[in-house]
Formats: C-alpha cells, structure tokens, sequence
C-alpha cells in the first residue's frame, strides 16, 4: 500500500472514532464569525462531547448559548478561573458562580485553580478562591477543573488540602515533570492533554509513554493552543484529532484505542 493510500485509510479510521473535547471555550469571541459552522465541524469528525469552562461572570451567557444550541454535544461547567480573581470582585463573582451552582446541575466545578504567570500578587486570594471552589465540587460530587500554570506546586498544596476522598477532577492541560504527574493521579486526577503535546519541544511525548492511558483525557483548550500543523492559527474542537495522533505516536498504541480508552475516560470523569 502505498503511502498516500495509508494516509487516507487512517483519516478515515479517526473520522469513525469518537472523541470528546474536556475543555474548549466556544462561547470566547473569536469564534463569532463561525461558532455554529465550527461545532458543525467538531461533530462531523466525530467530537461527540465538547465540555465548556467557565471564566467568570462575562461568560455565562454565551457558554449557556452554546448549551442550548447544541444539548447532546455541549456541556457547561460553572467556575471562576484564577485570572478573574481580583481583589475588587473576586468575592461578588464567588457569590454569583455559587448562585448559578445552586440553580442547576452542572458537568463540573471550574475552571479554577491557580495562574502565577500573569500575575503572582494575587496566589493569596487565588488560593482561598481554588479552595472554596474545591469544596463545592466535593458537596456537589462534580469534577473539579484545574487551570494550574507556573503553579504546579502551588496547586497541589491546595488539592492536597481538599482531599478527604471526594475531590476528583482534570489537571487541565498538564505542563509538569513525571513526578508531578503522578502526585496528581495519586491525588485522584486525570490529566487533560492538548495542542502542547505536539509542539516539536515539547517534552511530554517522553513523559506520557510513562503514563498509564486509563489517566489521560484530550482537549483542545479552544481557541487558544492549537495543535502543531495549526499553530499561530485559532483552535478549535475539530482539531482534538491532531493531539490523538500524537499521543498514538508518544504511547506506540492504536490510534483507535487511544480514542476508545480517553473517551472512556472523560465519560467516567464527568458522570
């Protein structure tokens, strides 16, 4: 067979795999243009889940849209990100992500966590906002999501906190040392993979072959991150099939059990 022949026999096999996407921001604006084509276009090649993640207060609207427009595909969770918690509001917008907690059931708890890439003057109430987050996905029994960028240390201390055999949840988008990854799937997390994986150095491919598959779900982090063949382009839901492949590769596993085992995953994670 020749090489043009297995190319097309393998985007044929991945167009028939189902594959879910745990975390995309669909509603963000960039996707104004497009977002009905675009989830269209995740669900043609076979994106059967898309997982929603909110921001704060600004972005409810636009994620419950997406909800609305697409009930068997798109699922809204309920969260404050770390970059929204501010001094000024971070407390009324607790208040409100409690409030919409309260009113309806939600897939999870999140984002949240902790980012001390932007800025590091506010890990204090970064911490007491991830931890009070941390407790209502334990009382609601909801995954926790968690963003945690040059704060891997940081937010482990707050898990570790929590953990009293109820916290479960996704590391989103993993970016960490092997040893980190298994403080974190001891701490009963899977980890959330996306376009990174792909990036010529990243070292994650080396990372993940250590890393047992029934630990790992995919995601694209959409708009943002977009996988190796389109980078410095927008992401999107549709493009979760490039980190599949490069997790196939990493892994040395079929790319048909790669989807099979992740989706099984986030199915498990988010029931």
């Amino acid at each position: 067979m020749t090489a043009f022949f297995v190319f097309i026999a393998n985007v044929n096999l991945l167009f028939m795999l189902q594959l879910i996407d745990t975390h995309a921001h669909l509603y963000s604006g960039k996707f104004d243009s497009d977002r009905q084509e675009m989830v269209q276009r995740a669900i043609a090649a076979g994106v059967v889940r898309m997982y929603l993640p909110n921001i704060d207060s600004t972005s409810i609207e636009g994620m419950l849209a997406l909800e609305i427009a697409f009930p068997a595909h798109c699922f809204a969770m309920m969260g404050l990100h770390p970059s929204s918690v501010q001094p000024d509001t971070y407390l009324e917008e607790l208040k409100i992500v409690e409030k919409w907690l309260g009113e309806r059931a939600w897939a999870g708890i999140g984002e949240t966590g902790i980012d001390l890439y932007w800025d590091k003057t506010t890990l204090d109430i970064q911490q007491k906002a991830f931890a009070r987050q941390c407790e209502w996905a334990k009382d609601l029994q909801r995954p926790i999501i968690i963003h945690s960028r040059e704060a891997n240390r940081e937010a482990l201390d707050v898990v570790k906190n929590a953990q009293d055999g109820r916290l479960r949840g996704i590391f989103h988008c993993f970016s960490g040392s092997l040893e980190e990854a298994k403080e974190m799937i001891d701490l009963g997390f899977m980890l959330g993979i996306g376009g990174t994986l792909t990036y010529p150095k990243s070292e994650l491919p080396t990372i993940l072959r250590n890393i047992p598959l029934q630990y790992i779900v995919l995601e694209t982090d959409a708009p943002y991150l977009p996988p190796a063949p389109n980078r410095g382009k927008r992401n999107e839901s549709a493009f979760i099939r490039f980190t599949a492949e490069a997790l196939s590769e990493a892994k040395v596993l079929p790319l048909a059990e790669i989807a099979r085992t992740t989706t099984a995953n986030a199915l498990q994670m988010f029931a």
